[in-house]
Order: structure tokens, then sequence, then C-alpha cells
């Protein structure tokens, strides 16, 4: 049972206990109904207090149960809620620490409700996808006000107790609890008084019987719609929101709730729904590694030192600033110690500027960092991370001096993006204390992190560094060592389908276009200027050497010869005008492509936009399954994570690989047959991964 029943003098206590959030599972929500079924039949009990064990009253369903059959089992939430508002005996929740979702509509369900200080309040669901399931749409306005409510359910925002408390006229809560310490004997004092004054019979407060109104409600819903409409394009729940509480306010409550739970089931079946699940779930999952439990100590760090000063290692350098942990950082002349300092000031001074950093936060980060040029400076550091040169022999430089200079036990992080982890630490004396962290461009903004575990990297060291991510709060994935380890293994792929596309009859914008119009943040070729075409040219340079048989178009070697390295020469694939990042489509690119074109004796075709969708992302998936099959990435999840926290592909899609899955990948691998036709692209690319292959032939999916 995961609800504890106790009694304290005339009050029985029912407290939630399904650590750590108190998910609403169907144990939980059986102890719920036997708590109350025990307590009405108790001559003895007057009133019942109902609560949650630990750090939460409740956060709503059981994540454990997403989508499957226990999480509609009876008794269901609606069920419980019923139960609890058919209770002859009051019923006090006692809220703190967090009631979300299913949590607070379960007190809103209650009779009477007194929380805690700092309770974080919310109806979450829209994130997922969702509206509120369990009357949440119905019940909020009638206790906040129509116009709260709503701002609450579209944004799915968290509030604080104290903040709702304020409120003119609400009655979420009949009294504020003095502390969270005070809030167990304060719930029993209210539910003996609630006890008394209903001693009589009188009937006990329903907040479904509370009338719900707006003054100007046909205005209100049609401004609400066209300001929600516009900003959730991709997404249909937040529309839904808003249908659902003007429902609240022109049906009655048992017509709402019955429109409520329509809209619920048909958002739970829609694409959309199930990326942003997907998402929530897989995010959660990338922490989880095989054979790395909880069980394995992390090592204390309290104290960072970088490798370099530029954009990067400044980016890096701010992670830790804003997570309180002191950071030194390393160049070799004073001129780029002094120019990285600077660019981290201009940084935190623009957040002070929009208010969005108080200016004594600033300072406090900024007496954080300090600065040397010598090595021997570091030897105390906890974790080092170098953030130089992409180049193997520059490394090894660093890597030599590190291991002669940090202390025993200390991290040595590299935030190489392609190379080899394993060569990097066979360059120390200890390879168990070297590890991959591979931060994304803006590294102070961008979500992830690419941790990368080399053969002999200890397992307290990927703990640790797993941790650290967390509390720097970025999303780290593991991977494996290979070339470009996940992210920009499965990039090389799609950037070889984008230039076979020029080769055959598109241009960069009609790429670009199509992708953006699927969802992705930046099409191929924009991307490519914003990284600088530079970086894939070196990289192909090295892996002409490494590899002379992979197929490239030359187009982007050609853009490089002409010293179009994208914006920051203000020339790439595109013109751009000197501090502006608008894509001016380029004539001499154009006449470049298709003189290139003319030279190989292609006859340009028209590609449609399908196509150019199609080849793309089926060139992520399907580098992706070799990927999974090398055990590089330990499940499908932590390669949606990589492309949807680092690569801009559309959330609402939930990744290559559920995208992958949802098209069918019986229809991705028919494709891909038809893609390796084409006289002109990479039929062997287009052979089907092995582990993809098996999946059709069983039947079964990535994910």
């Amino acid at each position: 049972m995961s609800a504890d029943y106790q009694v304290h003098g005339d009050v029985a206590v029912i407290t939630l206990n399904n650590p750590p959030i108190n998910g609403l599972g169907l144990a939980t929500r059986i102890g719920i109904t036997d708590g109350l079924a025990k307590a009405n039949g108790d001559a003895a009990v007057k009133a019942i207090v109902l609560t949650g064990a630990g750090k939460a009253f409740s956060g709503g369903a059981d994540i454990k149960e997403f989508g499957t059959p226990k999480a509609l089992q009876e008794p269901n939430l609606l069920s419980v809620i019923v139960a609890i508002e058919n209770s002859a005996k009051p019923v006090v929740a006692a809220m703190h620490s967090v009631a979300m979702g299913g949590g607070l509509e379960l007190a809103l369900g209650c009779h009477y409700r007194i929380a805690a200080p700092g309770c974080s309040v919310a109806l979450p669901e829209v994130k997922l996808g969702l509206i509120p399931g369990a009357g949440g749409t119905q019940r909020l306005p009638r206790v906040l006000g129509v116009e709260a409510a709503l701002n609450m359910i579209v944004s799915g925002e968290p509030v604080k107790s104290e903040m709702l408390a304020m409120l003119p006229g609400q009655k979420l809560f009949d009294k504020m609890a003095v502390s969270a310490e005070s809030l167990a004997a304060e719930a029993l004092a209210l539910a003996q008084d609630v006890a008394a004054k209903h001693a009589d019979g009188s009937p006990l407060p329903l907040v479904r019987n509370l009338p719900c109104k707006h003054p100007m409600g046909d205005a209100y819903f049609q401004f609400t719609r066209n300001m929600v409409g516009g900003m959730s394009r991709n997404y249909p729940a937040p529309l839904k929101c808003i249908e659902a509480v003007e429902a609240a306010t022109q049906k009655k409550f048992s017509d709402g709730m019955l429109f409520e739970r329509e809209l619920f089931i048909n958002l739970m079946w829609t694409p959309e729904c199930r990326a942003l699940r997907h998402l929530f779930q897989a995010e959660r999952a990338a922490s989880k590694i095989p054979d790395v439990g909880a069980d394995i100590a992390s090592r204390a760090i309290k104290s960072i030192a970088v490798i370099g000063a530029g954009t990067m290692g400044g980016g890096i350098s701010m992670n830790f600033l804003n997570a309180g942990i002191p950071v030194k950082m390393l160049e070799m002349k004073q001129e780029a110690l002094d120019r990285g300092v600077a660019t981290i000031r201009k940084n935190y001074e623009a957040q002070v500027k929009k208010g969005k950093l108080k200016q004594d936060k600033y300072e406090e980060r900024m007496a954080l960092l300090s600065t040397t040029l010598s090595y021997a400076d570091l030897k105390d550091a906890d974790m080092v991370i170098e953030a130089v040169f992409e180049e193997m022999g520059v490394k090894e430089a660093v890597f030599k001096q590190l291991d002669a200079v940090m202390k025993p036990g200390a991290i040595l992080a590299s935030n190489t993006s392609t190379l080899d982890v394993n060569q990097i630490a066979n360059f120390t004396k200890r390879p168990q204390d070297v590890v991959g962290t591979h931060f994304f461009s803006p590294a102070n903004v961008m979500k992830l992190l690419e941790v990368v575990r080399g053969e002999k990297t200890a397992k307290d060291v990927l703990a640790t560094v797993m941790a650290l991510g967390k509390k720097i709060k970025k999303t780290s994935v593991v991977s494996g060592v290979c070339d470009g380890f996940i992210g920009n293994r499965m990039i090389e792929q799609y950037s070889r389908q984008a230039g076979f596309l020029l080769d055959e009859g598109c241009t960069p914008a009609q790429v670009d276009k199509a992708m953006e119009k699927f969802g992705m943040a930046m099409g191929p070729f924009r991307m490519g200027d914003l990284a600088g075409n530079d970086i894939g040219w070196a990289i192909r340079k090295r892996r002409a050497q490494e590899r002379p048989n992979m197929l490239y178009s030359r187009s982007a070697d050609k853009l490089c010869e002409l010293g179009r390295f994208g914006q920051k020469t203000n020339a790439g694939w595109y013109d751009y005008v000197a501090g502006k990042r608008d894509a001016i489509p380029s004539k001499l690119v154009e006449d470049m492509i298709a003189e290139h074109r003319k030279s190989l004796g292609i006859t340009p075709r028209k590609v449609a936009d399908e196509e150019i969708v199609q080849r793309l992302v089926y060139s992520l998936v399907n580098e992706a399954a070799h990927i999974l099959e090398e055990g590089i990435a330990s499940k499908a999840s932590d390669i949606d994570m990589v492309y949807l926290t680092g690569y801009g592909f559309p959330m609402y899609r939930g990744g290559p690989m559920l995208y992958a899955d949802q098209v069918g990948l019986f229809n991705v691998v028919q494709s891909m047959h038809r893609f390796a036709q084409n006289p002109h692209d990479d039929a062997n690319f287009w052979k089907p991964a092995p582990l993809l292959q098996k999946l059709v032939t069983e039947g079964k999916n990535f994910n």
C-alpha cells in the first residue's frame, strides 16, 4: 500500500507514501480510498486529513504507469476524487512542497485545504501535450477566478502558495499554515474545527458547487485564443485548455467534466502528445546508466579549471559560475585572458540590463572567477576541462601538462566534439580519470552535454560528471567513443544528403525552407553558416585520409575555397550584412553550384520538399541505428534527447527515433530502398542498418 493510515485523537490522517513525489499510482489510489472507507466506518473519527510524506504533497500521475492500463484501472483518479467529495466526514488537504497535476486536482476534490508557505502549485499537463484530466479545468477557475486559473493551466508553470493566497477572493486555500514545520499540527486543528462546524449535519463544501463566470466571457476567451494560438502553432493542447475552461463558465459542472475528459482523451492520441510524453520520460532516463548504479559515490567537485578563454572556454566557465562553483581560467597570453573575461562580463551585464540577473548576483559570480597563465596554478582544482583547438596534437600537449600538475583524483575532461577520447586518455598516466564533456555552442545557453565515456573512464568519474551536469542544469547524455560521438556522427550524414541535394537541383534556400517547415530550428545550410563552414571543411580533410571511399558533394569544399566560411566572414551559403543574421540568397553561390553540377554532368531536377525531409531525417535515423547497435548510445531515447536539446529537432516530433517510429519503420526502410536507386546518392549508405532491418522484420520500434 502506498498510503499510510493513522489516527490522531479523533482525526484520521491518510499520508501518500510513494517516493519521490507521491505519484498517484494504482496502489496509492487504493490506499486513499481504503483509508477513506476506514475513517468513515470508525465512529471515533470525526474528520480526515490527506497529506503527503517526504518532499511532496503529490506531483500527480505516476510516470511509471503513463500510457499503461494501470493509469485507468479503478479506482482511477476521477473515482478517488468522487470518493473524497462523497465522504460523510470532512476531508482536509494539507498541501506542502509540491502539489501539481493530479496532486492539485486531488486537493481540489477535498472539502478544505491548508497550504504551507513555499508549496509549488501547478497544472503542468500542457507541457505533456495534454489538458488536466481529473477536473482541473473545471475546479481551478471556481477557486481562483477564470483569468488566474487559465493563465496557470495554459502556461503549466508552478506558482508559490503564498502568491496564490494573495489573490483577491481566492478560495483555493481556506488557511495558510505559519510554516512547513507547523503544517501537520495546524491541519489537525483545522480538521477538528470543521468537524465541530458540521457536527449538526450541515453539508460539506464542494468546489464543484461554486459559481464560475467571467463578466466579458466571449470577448475574453476570443482574445486569449488569438494570443495563445499565435504562440502554440504546432501544439494543440494550449487552445484545448481554453476550450475546457470556457466550458466551465458555460456548462453545468457534470457536463464540463465530460467535455474536459473528451478533450483529454483525444489529445492523448495526438503525435504531439506522444512526443512530449516521450521527451518527459527520455529526459529522466538519460541520467540512468546501465552499469553505474546509485551506489557509486561521486567525487567532490568544489572547484573547476578551464583551459582556454575563447568562446567555448568562456561559455563553459559561466555554467559553473552560475552554479556557485569557483573557476580558474587558463590561457597562454594575458590579452586572450582579458578578452575572455571581458566577454563573460558583457554576457552577464546584458542579463542585468534585461532584468534577468540582479547586480549582486552578477558580482557574486564574477568574484568566483580567477585567471592564470600557468598550469601550476591549476594543481588544486577538482576537475579541469580543456576547450582548446580541435586538433589532436594540441590536445596531446595540454593533457601531458595536466597529467604532470593536477592532483591525484582530479577529473581531466576534454571538450572535444569529434576526437578519440581513448587516445586523449592515453596521453596521461591516469586514463581512468579522463572523460569527454562535449558542450554545445553557446555553452552557457545550450542544454545538451554529451558525456563521452572512454574505455578506461572510472564509474565514479562518470557518476560525478552526470551529477555535475544536473547541477549546471544540462541535459547530460552518455556516449561511447567514436568519430563525432552521437550528435556529430549523425549530423555528418544529414549534411552529406544536403550536399547531394544541391548537386541534383536544389538551392540552399529550398533545402533550408523545407527543413524549417518540418520544424527544425535551422536548415542545414544556415546551420553551417552559423557554426562556420571551415569547421566542416577541416573535418572532411581529415576524413578524406581516414576514409578515402566516403562520398561527399564537393560544393561545400568549393564554397570554402572561396573563403565563404559563414556569418563570421559575412559570406557563406548566403550573404550577410555586417551586424545582422539575416540569410540573403547569394547569386554567386547558386551560380557556383550550377557550374559544379554541370561539371558532374548532372541535369537538374525538381526535388519535392517531402523528399528533402525524408532524405535528411532518415539519414539521421539510419546512422543512429548503427550507433545503437555498436553500443555508442545505450538507448534510442538518448539519441532523441541529443537531437531535441542540441540540434534543434522539433520538440513536437519527439526526436528522430520517435519520429521514425511514428512514420513506421517499414515505411522508413522502403523509402531508403528507393533512395539507394538514385545514381547521384550513396547507395551503400542507404542499406538499412542491421538493427533497423531486424526491428522491421520483428514488427518492433526503437522506443
